[in-house]
């Protein structure tokens, strides 16, 4: 199978409550296997667009299981690499009754954040037209600089880069390094996609979204496109004619019956990618978008409620 699509980044557990509220309210605990680039690459494979995912878990029984996972939700394990050196890394998860969630990381010196440049070669570049990565990688240790060098050598290739900050606040040392490191990745970035209060977090705050996804878009030698999310008020695209689908769009979102939201940006992410890779114009490729991230909300955990193609069709003709 020929495979156009690369995505970058952590793949972790996830351990979601059994039930809302504080973590040192809950007692128990369900393992899933997590991580916003591993999450994006499953999707991407329910929606018929297989991609290589380049990602290093531990070989521990954590790592054994989340490469178990990969392989059997469908994904190559031809860059899915495996440390003797380190843990994989472990992320708590607590959730409020409406599904916003806040994490607690386990994530020193982890395989994650271990990745070395320089692992994705030249030829596989050449064959692919899209490559995504997320923030998470680029705040500790070797994956910063390995994921920094893969974006900037697919830009050079010809892909079209897109990337998500998934702003952790706790795995940053402050907001500082976050709006720096961030803004250093966004020269080689063509399609952000980044929630509102991210986009204020990297320094583009203006009167409204649109504003603040204009003052992202005007960042020089950064992204020709920016996909602003606004949770379920939907999200906003603005695209500069350097953009092969330029212009402004916005959709209002779909009414879903949430369990947990985890997950869901990065559905909304495979979903952008899917259909703009396909040469959906933005509205399109907005609508879609939000079909996925709708539908993966109505499930606990982040890869478990992944829709199909048929299953994102019928959330918006329901609408």
């Amino acid at each position: 199978m020929t495979h156009d699509i690369l995505i970058a980044g952590e793949t972790l557990i996830d351990f979601l409550p059994e039930r809302p509220g504080p973590i040192s309210s809950v007692e128990g605990f369900d393992r899933r296997a997590g991580g916003a680039p591993a999450n994006v690459a499953v999707a991407l494979e329910r929606l018929e667009r297989t991609p290589l995912f380049w990602t290093r878990v531990g070989e521990d029984p954590f790592g054994r299981y989340l490469a178990e996972t990969l392989a059997d939700r469908g994904l190559p394990d031809r860059f899915v690499e495996r440390d003797p050196d380190a843990k994989t890394t472990l992320a708590f998860v607590t959730h409020d009754e409406t599904g916003d969630r806040e994490f607690s990381f386990y994530r020193d010196g982890t395989a994650d954040t271990r990745l070395e440049p320089g692992r994705i070669d030249d030829a596989t570049l050449a064959d692919l037209e899209w490559v995504h990565a997320g923030g998470v990688a680029l705040s500790a240790g070797s994956s910063r600089e390995a994921t920094l060098d893969l974006l900037e050598r697919a830009a050079a290739a010809g892909c079209t880069v897109s990337f998500d900050p998934n702003a952790r606040p706790e795995l940053w040392a402050d907001d500082a390094e976050f709006r720096d490191v961030v803004r250093r990745a966004l020269e080689y970035v063509d399609v952000l996609k980044a929630a509102e209060e991210e986009l204020e977090a990297l320094g583009f705050a203006g009167a409204d979204v649109e504003a603040t996804a204009r003052k992202a878009l005007a960042l020089e030698d950064g992204p020709s496109t920016v996909l602003a999310t606004r949770g379920g008020a939907g999200a906003l695209a603005v695209a500069d004619a350097d953009a092969p689908w330029s212009g402004t769009a916005s959709h209002p979102g779909y009414d879903a019956d949430v369990v947990d939201t985890t997950g869901a940006g990065d559905a909304f992410v495979a979903g952008a990618i899917a259909a703009l890779s396909e040469a959906a114009d933005l509205e399109e490729a907005l609508a879609f978008a939000n079909a996925v991230g709708a539908a993966a909300t109505t499930a606990a955990g982040a890869m478990t409620a992944l829709p199909n193609r048929e299953a994102v069709r019928e959330l918006g003709d329901d609408e």
